[in-house]
């Protein structure tokens, strides 16, 4: 029998290393064992709760690129369900809201422009943005005001500002409206993610864009969320998704989405249109949990759906949510670098599958181990 040696080759060592200071700032990250029956989920994107919904019947595996042999009628209809959805003619299909971001800014940018990002961006935003080459403008949080004076600088090509619609860590959202005006005014482009508002907030759950009246130059959108399955979406006019279809390297260099996954979304988007009920769970839920939550003293931040739990310290966050499981609600500690140094948290989420006497279960520990912490 083969032996696979255990020992950490010596050109790679400077990974036990890091892993080991990792552990002594509390900031490393276990593989975490499947949740335990009986426990309640706070820590789930499956907003709706269709992430259990039964697979549709479609074949397993795209086989190639779009580009070259792997273009399937599920991606199709995928895309034309999620262009109506958010009310813009087109989408294109990619394997995860990674990858959608990641391949829209690197393929839209590049080194004469400018990209205006907020300073709480998700990771693939900021990563796309770095590999377009462009000069990029950090901005502080929701700040209308700096995104105006960096697209009032002097600059040589073109600008994009580019926003999430809602903060899946800080459950907070920018003046769309007033992005949009101000790129109107500076002919520049908004970005907008709706990764975590699509199916939840906005009216009929169509995103942040369609409450806020606006039309963005680019959305995004996941269907690994509200949705339930997997795989996310570029709207926008066809001549985006066009340039997308040949320019996003790894929409280009990666095999089409699986059709299964895809019919799965597209049933998904559907469920979201017509089940109205889970999205009105989800927002009477939220209600119900935060002024729990803000009875008990709690300092929270937002509003809707996510319910974040700021306490600053990682060692903290990290005993309140053992305590927290002990007592049978799952709820993961946000520490850097998720979140910038010293806002470690507890992040909440309420989902459709949340029964009144759910919450009130998670909130009776959540007492517990707060009065605990504290005492």
């Amino acid at each position: 029998m083969f032996h696979v040696k255990e020992e950490t080759p010596a050109a790679l060592q400077f990974l036990d290393e890091a892993l080991l200071e990792a552990r002594k700032l509390k900031l490393f990250r276990e593989r975490l064992a499947p949740q335990q029956v009986g426990s309640l989920s706070f820590c789930s994107n499956d907003y709706l709760a269709l992430a259990g919904t039964p697979c549709v019947s479609a074949p397993s595996g795209a086989g190639a690129s779009r580009l070259v042999a792997g273009e399937r009628t599920e991606h199709i209809q995928l895309e034309r369900a999620a262009a109506d959805y958010v009310s813009l003619p087109d989408a294109l299909v990619f394997s995860s809201g990674y990858v959608a971001n990641v391949g829209l800014l690197s393929s839209l940018a590049s080194s004469a422009d400018l990209i205006v990002s907020d300073e709480l961006n998700h990771a693939s935003l900021i990563d796309g943005a770095r590999l377009s080459r462009a000069r990029i403008e950090v901005v502080r949080h929701l700040d209308v005001a700096a995104v105006e004076r960096a697209l009032q600088a002097p600059r040589a090509g073109r600008a994009f500002v580019v926003t999430e619609s809602y903060f899946s860590m800080d459950a907070d959202a920018p003046d769309l409206a007033a992005l949009r005006s101000l790129c109107d005014a500076h002919h520049a482009a908004l970005v907008v993610d709706e990764a975590h508002a699509l199916g939840v907030l906005g009216p009929e759950g169509r995103g942040l864009c369609a409450k806020a009246k606006i039309e963005p130059d680019a959305l995004v959108g996941t269907f690994g969320k509200a949705f339930g399955a997997g795989g996310a979406f570029v709207a926008g006019c066809r001549t985006l998704t066009t340039w997308l279809w040949n320019r996003a390297r790894p929409f280009v260099f990666s095999t089409g989405l699986s059709p299964a996954v895809a019919a799965a979304a597209a049933a998904g988007v559907r469920a979201a249109c017509v089940e109205s009920w889970r999205r009105e769970r989800v927002a009477s839920g939220a209600a119900f949990f935060r002024d729990g939550l803000t009875q008990l003293g709690l300092k929270l931040s937002g509003f809707g759906h996510v319910i974040p739990w700021i306490v600053r310290d990682s060692a903290h966050a990290l005993a309140l949510a053992e305590g927290l499981r002990i007592r049978g609600v799952d709820v993961r500690a946000i520490r850097p670098p998720s979140v910038p140094l010293g806002t470690a948290r507890l992040r909440f989420t309420v989902t459709a599958a949340h029964q009144t006497a759910d919450l009130e279960r998670a909130m009776d520990a959540i007492a517990f181990v707060s009065k605990r912490s504290s005492g």
